[in-house]
This record gives structure tokens, C-alpha cells and sequence, in this order.
């Protein structure tokens, strides 16, 4: 049920519903931090209630409550026209607590190490953005990214500095990065955007990388200690860094843009500068947003945002101030959607583990625990036909409730595509006839060719020189010649270079990483259509034989908070063979994809969990049997429309040799010493079933007669001593040798034997064929060639 308390603030009293925020923490959530000695400390959950909780204020529409128990209580109420905050007064908690409004928030006393008084370093820019609108894609279908609910499996970490300012108590650290991330749930909700806790860590005794006041050398120390260290350890989709320390500048959080599930760079750093959580997590969630692709608010861009600039306007507009920001922009969900569709991304189609929420099992949490069948939410919010709310029990014959493999509370035919490929890197999935939800979602093997070989899958996105000038320029871009990039990046300047050192300098291009720097285009329009703060830089390159190259760069400017986007993106084919990592030009063998479809059998190819995806007649594993299609993670293609023609060509098959084979064995003079006839003609005779002579000897295999022998002209009678034996037991396909005989009868061994040939380049698949009844009749009469032919 819900809870409900009534608070008063600024002569207003409003009914505030909410519900538990089940689903904030995936079921191995785990929490570590360190001894002074630097020995880990790890635990999972505790088992107490949930104490963090999103809800609504009854009577207003487009309200948000996001609030947490766990010491006091604390969040925020948006209203229409205002954000209300709720917190303590006094600490540690008691039962007393203030309600203000946002702008009113508590600054914290003194300045930062830097100098900087804190209001100023709040008044963050985060600086002017423009997103084009003529994002590349070579879709094969479209993926409807709105309707699917994505998840974020995330990880927060807290420096050692963040655990000093918290008065170096682990469980008050811990407390502030859970109700951070509950706020950023409840962001992303209305996204379509689950975004649940795998872990918190707190460097308690020291940092694991370096950490200092220049924001761009911390945040790639950051990421590349998570991609060698934390991943490999701890599986998640993206992990945040909450920093105590003051950046430099205005900066207080950065992260890569376009850059979400990637091992490089699926992450960010945030500066914790607010005494409320609320304002880090509207810092980490404009940081996700950027993961995401989510550009900046800009005025030229004319977003619209439900809340004015003095009520805190959207989570990514560039400058962040009090009060803080808690809705997304129109601009926003437009760019969230067009990075999706490009496949942008692509791990978060997987419901996170939920055998054990944090904070224990409940029915009525939206989410399906051990012991439950289903569970559609509260009693007063249940929609689901097939789910009983009040016991989380399936309804009458339901076998399942939930799940894009469920319709009509029944499951869905194996084979049956739920999740349809995005782009050329990206694969389908199907429903396994077994599961009411969708297989998590796979896509082709990094290193694999695409887009008619002109580049290389990275991360489920084909990326290509071409797709980045299109971006920058327009229409009618194309690379630039080598010598472009070759000229240009050797510089290490601004306009030319190949990122940044670990000192943040410049750093020159090497003649073999140039393709790797800064993207240098021809084409397109007259100036950068990135948008209004995208300086154009071009470049007049003389040639030996005469003549001049016209060289086009970009130099953007988006904020302190982004990276460069004029700098070519990490997996774009520099070479023949040759991909970008880390800003040098690396062989395409170092993802061992060769090797990976090496065991698929030349029948598939290889999925980035190193599974073979089998072409449509192969089986998985190793596409070396007959089958549906598909891989181990992607459930089988649906084959129903190719199973009914093979049946049909099996049938079809079948009668044309049996047609064949009785007329050879009409004309055989074994056969018609056997078949049972009279005095008269024995074409006139010749009855639809065959009549064979009793003999001692006489086999139990017969010659098959034509399968449409209802259809042929019924002929006189056999003699009465001849019983009809019915046959009709079904034919399994499979199993089939590629070459196959067809028995001929015994009594005739000169007669040459028939044969049924599967071709070996294209398997049948599993089908049952019990169309085929046939009726044979042995015969107890003996009439010789002689008196047939009389």
C-alpha cells in the first residue's frame, strides 16, 4: 500500500503518495570499501526495509516526490511551479525537519581549497551545444526504443576525499551515494530508463587512480581504471565517480558523450558540490545524459522544458544553479531517442537479477522474486489481466504475465522475433517458447566488417570516417584524402592532434594514428552544422604534381564537461584491417574475431558474448547440425514459413518418386508376376491398392504406392482375400542420412532401389509428416506373366 504523510510548507498542505523505490538495487548489489591496511571489505545487502521512495502529490499533475527514510527524511516535492525540499533540521535526525523551497538550499560554509567560493563553482557552465539532426544509420529495421524499458546497471564510487568530507563514516558515505541514485531514477523514469545499483565502492583508506583538481586528466584516469580494474571484476553497463575535490574552473562533472555500455569510456566524474544529494545527482544525471548522447539546451536549438529557467529549467542545460534541475527538455528525449536507434547503448536491454531485492521481498514492487509468479504493482495500479496484485499469483490458465514474449497470458512460439537488429552491427532476438521476456539483447563481435566493408562493429555501432563528417558537416561530406590527416594532426595543436596527454597537452599524430585525430572532412555545408560554437578550420595542403587539397576540421567547443566530438571516434576503420583505439591506429586481430567465427563453420558468425549466430538452417552452438538459426543468447529464428515449405517440397518429392517408381515396377517383370488380376485386362483390373501374392518368404517392407491414391479413378475390386494393412505412423525428417534409399521390396532384388537425396548444403529441419497414410494389401493369389499377358 502506499504511505502517506501530510507536510505543510508555504501555506499549501499537500497529500503526498509514494511507494517503495524497488528495483533502485539489482539483487547482487554489493557494497565495498577498505581498511586502513587497504584489505577489501564486501557485503551485500542488508535486511532492512527499503527506506528510499518515488511517488506523486495528489492533485497536481506532472508532481514528482522522491524521498528516502533512512535517517530522517529527506528529498524533494516538485510541484507545478516549484521544487520543495525536505530534510532534517538537526543532525543526527530526529523528529524534526524543515521544508524549503529549492532556491532556498543550504550553501556550505567556507570556500574550496581553489579559492572559489562554492556558489560560483555552483553556477556550473556547462557550455552551448547543437546536436545535427542527420545522425548516420543503415538500419535493417527499427527498433520501437521508446516502448522498451532500458536498464542501467551502474556502480557509484566515492573518493577518498568524498569520505573525509562525509567525516570518514562508511555507512553515511554509503547512505549519500544510494540516495543519489535513487534521484537519478527517478529522472529517467519518465525516459523509459531504469537505473538500478549493482555497487557502491568507498576509497576509505586511498584512491585507486589519480584524482586531481584537472577534471579532464581525472576523468581518464578514472575510466581507465575502471575499464582494467572494476569491469573485469564487477560486470555493469557504466560507473560514476563522486569526487570530493574541487575541480579547476567552472567544471563540475565531465563525461564522453555517446558513450554508454562502452568498455573505454561508459562513465563519468562528478564533483559533489552541494551539502544536499540532490545536487550531485542531478550532476551524475546530466553526466548519464551525456553517456547517453544527450546534447546540451541550448537557446538556438528551442527546447522546450516544463519548468522556467527560474524554477531550475532541465537536467542538461549548460549552466546548473539553485534551484536545481529534475525534468528532461524535449531536445533531450529527442537526442536520447536518435543515439538509441543508431545503437548506441546496447547492453541495456536486460533486466538486472531480481531474485532478492534490496530491502526484501514484497508483492506489489513491479518486479517478479523468488516464490512469485508475477507482480503487476499494487492492487490500486494493476492493469494486468493475467496477474492477481494481492497474492502475485497468474489468473486461471495464465502461464505468464509479463514480458514482450507474452500475449494473451500465454507464451509466444519459439522462434517468434521480439527484439528486431537496430543497424547492420546489431543482431535479433527471439522468443525461446520457454520465457515470457526477451533474451538480452547481442550484437555482432567487435571487429566485424560492415557497411559494404568500409568499417568495423564496435560496440554494436558501425563507425566510419564518413558517418562523423556527415555529422559535422552535413549532407555531402566525405573523408578527406590521407594527406589531410596526415599534415593536420602531426601539429599537436588545438586544431590537430591526437587527444591529449596524461599532462593534458596537445599530443602530435604519428604519420600510422593520423586517421585517428582530429577528423578532417571535404563537402557538406559551408559551415559546421554541430552547432553555433563549431569553428571551422580549413587547410589548403599544396601538392607535388600542382594543384592544392582543400582540408576541413572542426574545432567544438561544448563545455568543459565533454570531451572534443571533432576527434575521430574510438572503432573507426583507419586501415585496411586496421581499427581506432585509443588514438592509434591498432590491428582489428586484437578483438580475435577472426578466431571467434573460426568455430562457427563458416554458417554463422560471431556475437560479442563469442557465441557463433547461425544462419537460418544451423544449429547453435557451432552451426554444424540442422536447426533454427540463431545463437545460444538470441533464441531461435522463427522458421514456420521455410518449415511449410520444406514439407511441401518433402511431399512433392515423395509423390513424384512414387509416381516414378510405380510406373518402373508396372514395367518390371518381377512386379507383374505379383500383382493380383483376373481374366479380364489387367489395366482394367489394377485396383488403387497393390496386391501382393502370399508367400512364406514374402517381406513385411512393400513398395510404397502414390500418396493421392484417393484421387485416382477407383478401379474393380481385388479379390476378397486381400486385406487393406494401414500404415500411418508419422515420418521424422531428421535423421535423414544425406543420402537416403528408399526400401524396394525383397522378392524383387533385380529391380534397382530408389533413392531420396537431402542435399547436404541445406538440412531439413524437424518436421513430423503424417499427411502420408498409405494402404498396402498383400494377396493370396498367384497369377503368372503368361495369364496376365492371355
Amino acid at each position: 500500500m502506499f504511505n502517506r504523510f501530510v507536510c505543510v510548507c508555504v501555506c499549501v498542505c499537500v497529500c503526498v503518495c509514494v511507494f517503495s523505490s524497488s528495483g533502485l538495487f539489482a539483487s547482487h548489489y554489493t557494497e565495498m570499501h577498505y581498511r586502513e591496511d587497504g584489505q577489501t571489505v564486501m557485503s551485500t545487502h542488508n535486511s532492512t526495509m527499503n527506506c528510499y521512495y518515488h511517488g506523486e502529490v495528489q492533485g497536481y499533475t506532472h508532481s514528482d516526490v522522491s524521498l528516502s527514510t533512512c535517517s530522517g527524511i529527506r528529498g524533494f516535492i516538485l510541484l507545478e511551479n516549484k521544487t520543495l525540499m525536505v530534510e532534517p533540521a538537526f543532525e543526527p535526525a530526529n523528529d524534526t525537519h524543515v521544508i524549503y523551497e529549492g532556491h532556498h538550499l543550504h550553501f556550505p560554509s567556507g570556500t574550496c581549497g581553489h579559492g572559489h567560493n562554492i556558489s560560483t563553482l555552483v553556477m556550473s557552465h556547462l557550455s552551448n551545444s547543437k546536436i545535427t539532426d542527420m545522425l548516420f544509420s543503415v538500419r535493417q529495421h527499427k527498433r520501437d526504443v521508446q516502448k522498451t524499458t532500458k536498464y542501467v546497471e551502474l556502480i557509484i564510487v566515492a573518493d577518498n576525499r568524498e569520505f573525509q568530507k562525509q567525516g570518514k563514516d562508511v555507512e553515511k558515505v554509503k547512505q549519500r551515494l544510494a540516495e543519489i541514485a535513487n534521484y537519478v531514477d527517478k529522472f529517467y523514469r519518465v525516459l523509459n530508463i531504469r537505473v538500478a545499483l549493482v555497487g557502491l565502492e568507498v576509497w576509505s583508506d586511498a584512491d585507486k587512480c589519480a584524482v586531481t583538481q584537472d577534471p579532464f586528466t581525472t576523468l581518464h584516469e578514472f575510466l581507465d581504471w575502471r575499464k582494467l580494474k572494476l569491469l573485469p571484476q564487477w560486470p555493469h553497463d557504466n560507473a560514476q565517480l563522486i569526487s570530493g575535490v574541487y575541480f579547476q574552473g567552472t567544471t563540475i562533472g565531465m563525461a564522453p558523450i555517446m558513450s554508454m555500455c562502452t568498455a573505454e569510456q561508459s562513465g563519468g566524474i562528478v564533483m559533489d558540490h552541494s551539502d544536499n544529494p540532490l545536487g550531485a545527482a542531478v550532476t551524475l544525471a546530466h553526466e548519464l545524459g551525456h553517456n547517453f548522447g544527450m546534447n546540451h539546451d541550448t537557446p538556438e536549438r528551442g527546447c522546450g522544458c516544463r519548468m522556467t529557467v527560474d524554477r531550475g529549467g532541465c537536467i542538461m542545460t549548460p549552466s546548473t544553479g539553485y534551484p536545481f534541475p529534475t525534468v528532461f527538455s524535449t531536445c533531450s528525449k529527442k537526442d536520447l531517442v536518435a543515439s538509441l536507434e543508431k545503437g548506441v547503448g546496447m547492453c541495456l536491454y536486460n533486466m538486472p537479477e531480481v531474485k532478492m531485492l534490496y530491502g526484501g521481498q514484497k508483492c506489489g514492487n513491479g518486479y517478479i522474486e523468488e516464490g512469485e509468479e508475477c507482480d503487476c504493482g499494487e492492487p490500486e495500479e494493476c492493469l494486468n489481466p493475467c496477474c492477481n496484485a494481492t497474492t502475485c499469483t497468474l489468473k486461471g490458465d495464465a502461464v505468464c504475465a509479463h514480458g514482450q514474449c507474452c500475449e494473451d497470458c500465454q507464451l509466444k512460439p519459439a522462434g517468434t522475433p521480439c527484439r528486431e537488429s537496430s543497424n547492420s552491427c546489431d543482431l535479433p532476438e527471439f522468443c525461446t517458447g520457454t520465457n515470457p521476456h526477451c533474451p538480452a539483447n547481442v550484437y555482432l563481435h567487435d571487429g566485424h566488417a560492415c557497411h559494404n566493408m568500409d568499417g568495423y562493429c564496435y560496440n554494436g555501432i558501425c563507425q566510419t570516417h564518413e558517418q562523423q563528417c556527415i555529422t559535422l558537416w552535413g549532407p555531402g561530406a566525405k573523408p578527406a584524402p590521407g594527406i589531410c590527416f596526415e599534415r593536420v594532426n602531426s601539429a599537436g595543436d588545438p586544431y590537430g592532434n591526437c587527444g591529449k596527454d596524461s599532462k593534458g597537452s596537445f599530443a602530435k599524430c604519428q604519420a600510422r594514428d593520423a586517421r585517428c585525430g582530429k577528423i578532417q572532412c571535404q563537402g557538406g555545408a559551408n559551415r559546421p552544422v554541430i552547432g553555433t560554437n563549431a569553428v571551422s578550420i580549413e587547410t589548403n595542403i599544396p601538392l607535388q604534381e600542382g594543384g592544392r587539397i582543400l582540408c576541413r576540421g572542426t574545432h567544438v567547443y561544448l563545455g568543459d564537461d565533454m570531451p572534443d566530438p571533432g576527434l575521430v571516434l574510438a572503432g573507426t576503420k583507419c586501415a585496411e584491417g586496421m581499427i581506432c583505439l585509443n588514438r592509434q591506429c591498432q590491428n582489428v586481430s586484437v578483438f580475435g574475431v577472426q578466431k571467434c567465427s573460426g568455430k562457427c563453420n563458416g554458417r554463422g558468425e560471431c556475437n560479442n558474448k563469442k557465441n557463433c549466430h547461425c544462419e537460418a538452417h544451423w544449429a547453435p552452438p557451432f552451426c554444424d547440425r540442422a536447426g533454427f538459426g540463431g545463437s545460444i543468447d538470441s533464441g531461435p529464428m522463427r522458421q514456420a514459413a521455410d518449415s511449410s515449405a520444406v514439407a511441401v517440397g518433402v511431399l512433392v518429392t515423395l509423390l513424384c518418386l512414387l509416381s516414378a517408381g510405380l510406373i518402373v515396377c508396372l514395367k518390371s517383370k518381377a512386379l507383374v508376376q505379383m500383382l493380383c488380376i483376373n481374366k479380364k485386362s489387367a489395366i482394367q483390373k489394377l485396383r488403387y491398392s497393390v496386391c501382393f501374392p502370399q508367400m512364406s518368404h514374402h517381406s513385411s517392407e512393400p513398395l510404397l504406392p502414390p500418396h493421392n491414391f484417393h484421387s485416382l479413378h477407383r478401379l474393380p475390386e481385388c479379390p476378397t482375400r486381400c486385406q487393406p494393412i494401414h500404415i500411418s505412423h508419422p515420418m521424422p525428417i531428421t535423421g535423414l542420412q544425406p543420402h537416403r534409399t528408399l526400401v524396394s521390396h525383397t522378392h524383387s532384388p533385380g529391380r534397382a532401389a530408389g533413392f531420396h537425396t537431402l542435399p547436404r548444403q541445406l538440412p531439413y529441419a524437424n518436421i513430423q509428416v503424417s499427411a502420408v497414410s498409405l494402404r498396402l494389401s498383400p494377396c493370396t493369389r498367384h497369377t503368372t506373366l503368361q495369364k496376365l499377358i492371355s
